[in-house]
């Protein structure tokens, strides 16, 4: 990683944060990020990306050495500021909560309107994101990252009470599985305002650093945005050509996490729940439900993954659209989910699926439309790798009466 120092700092559109935890296998191949955003960076200078990245390959020191290299990237070179430091532990809550200050802290100095941050990891849903080897937490749950990004707000609005109403705009998730309903409903709380993610596994390098230049871009046109960069990341590939390529994700989506709209997602739902628990005692219709539930297939569709612990993270809106035309379900049961369905669906600013994914043995997405909820339909289905990854423990599960539902009908 080779690059001119620049100390120049003129005035942004966006500040981009890049979170990159390099302490595991996808060190070297997600590393492309950094050149994406030197080169995206280079090529608009609206952009100024503010860089954590723990690796251990060759950088500003030798390879496998591992640490933690800070910086700032802008004008298509790094700037003057690198600061080298022992490897942070990438999935602490507190090492993102400082991160997201510094972002902040940048973007006020730079002048910049708008904030986001990506997360560049490995991803597990509603068990949380941000997977280091050599930490003793192992990967952080996804109430906890929603939170760090709270914490960090809060940091920076004490540090520069003159700037107290800065926040961060945006969260693309560069990790697998992150599109999802609990997910969004943490991130909305910490006041974030969009979520960028795929409902399935990706494959690395993942979203291209370059949709920095399409939020910026489209900053104050949230549609167009959205549109701009689900439609960059779907047609990014990667590979060595000559029909090898591949695309990063299976399906990628762009969530919309206003309040108003993630309370007519957390209402419903939670009403949907009460409704289905209650069908649920009645035999023959908790046979319908588990039937419903089970026509809608879980994430990590690919043969490869039938033993990994996704497979009922279901399509939310394709799920609750099952239950809401099933003639065996009550008009009750049939509302909500209808209710539910439209909620969601409300929040999905743009979306596309893969035509013909290979390397997932082109299994079937076009019902992978917007975030997916956890609904396991067999007791093995509800937390298959606790206590490592936990997909019911989140605030947005217990909020809405899914341990009772569960129960009914795992």
């Amino acid at each position: 990683m080779v690059g001119s120092i620049s100390a120049e700092r003129p005035s942004r559109t966006l500040e981009f944060g890049v979170f990159r935890d390099g302490d595991n296998n996808l060190d070297e191949v997600q590393s492309l990020v950094i050149d994406q955003a030197l080169t995206t960076s280079k090529a608009d200078r609206h952009i100024e990306f503010t860089v954590e990245d723990t690796t251990a390959r060759e950088g500003f020191e030798p390879e496998a050495t591992l640490r933690t290299e800070s910086y700032t990237i802008a004008d298509g070179t790094f700037t003057s500021n690198v600061r080298i430091s022992p490897p942070q532990d990438m999935s602490a809550r507190k090492t993102l909560a400082s991160f997201v200050s510094r972002v902040l802290d940048n973007a006020q100095a730079a002048g910049a309107d708008h904030s986001w941050i990506d997360l560049v990891d490995h991803g597990g849903g509603d068990g949380g994101g941000l997977q280091s080897d050599h930490s003793s937490v192992g990967i952080m749950r996804a109430d906890d990252i929603a939170g760090a990004i709270a914490d960090g707000v809060a940091l920076h609005a004490k540090a520069h009470p003159e700037d107290a109403g800065r926040g961060i705009d945006g969260v693309v998730a560069n990790q697998c599985l992150m599109a999802t309903v609990a997910f969004s409903s943490a991130l909305s709380h910490a006041g974030v305002k969009y979520l960028a993610a795929s409902p399935e596994t990706m494959l690395a390098p993942g979203v291209p650093t370059a949709v920095a230049h399409d939020i910026a871009a489209h900053a104050d046109d949230p549609v167009t945005m959205a549109k701009a960069v689900v439609k960059r990341t779907m047609n990014t590939s990667y590979g060595p050509g000559g029909g090898d390529d591949f695309a990063p994700a299976a399906a990628f989506d762009v969530i919309d996490l206003a309040p108003d709209k993630m309370a007519a997602v957390e209402s419903s739902v939670g009403t949907l729940n009460a409704a289905l628990t209650r069908a649920a005692q009645d035999r023959s219709a908790r046979a319908a439900i588990r039937e419903d539930a089970r026509a809608i297939d879980g994430m990590v569709r690919f043969p490869q993954g039938k033993s990994m612990p996704w497979r009922a993270d279901r399509p939310a809106v394709a799920l609750y659209r099952t239950f809401a035309q099933d003639g065996r379900l009550d008009a009750g049961v049939r509302g909500a989910a209808a209710k539910a369905a439209d909620a969601i669906e409300n929040t999905v600013l743009a979306h596309r699926e893969s035509d013909e994914f290979e390397p997932f043995g082109c299994a079937d997405y076009s019902d992978a439309s917007g975030p997916t909820i956890h609904f396991p339909v067999t007791p093995k289905q509800i937390d298959s790798w606790a206590p490592e990854i936990s997909e019911t423990d989140n605030a947005f599960y217990k909020s809405v009466g899914a341990d009772d539902l569960t129960r009914a009908v795992a």
